[in-house]
């Protein structure tokens, strides 16, 4: 059987200004909106030009789950506490990401993975991103 994930469900307060904010911050185009009348959802699938893709959900009467402030934070709480993309170019991503008004968590440095670098983000809703360099070139050098 062969699986691969689909999408990441993120649930948010603004739906129009998070899907603004994906949109421009990560050249993502929607490619299905919905609106279930009964429960009043309404949500929309933002595609990368790469494949991957984010569902952003809204409904009335939403509250703030874990708002952490850093992927340490998050692992406190059980259940899912952020997504992550790779990239070519960490450096670029995360200044393109900051300059879009993402949240400033973690900058660029190694990751426990060995020649991996990573960065960690948030969007403008406090939501963790964490971005992924998987690059040759690093993969002599040892995390620190």
């Amino acid at each position: 059987m062969t699986t691969r994930l689909d999408h990441v469900g993120l649930t948010v307060r603004d739906l129009a200004a998070q899907t603004a904010w994906y949109t421009a911050a990560f050249g993502l185009r929607s490619v299905f909106e919905f609106h279930l009348e009964g429960p009043g959802l309404t949500g929309v699938v933002l595609e990368h030009p790469h494949g991957w893709r984010i569902e952003l959900l809204a409904r009335p009467g939403s509250r703030p789950g874990l708002r952490a402030l850093d992927p340490l934070t998050a692992a406190l709480t059980e259940g899912y506490g952020h997504f992550a993309v790779t990239t070519a170019e960490l450096g670029p991503l995360h200044a393109a990401l900051v300059a879009h008004g993402a949240g400033e968590v973690m900058d660029p440095g190694p990751s426990p993975e060995h020649g991996v670098r990573m960065a960690w983000v948030s969007d403008p809703e406090g939501n963790l991103i964490e971005l992924i360099e998987k690059n040759v070139e690093h993969a002599d050098r040892k995390p620190e």
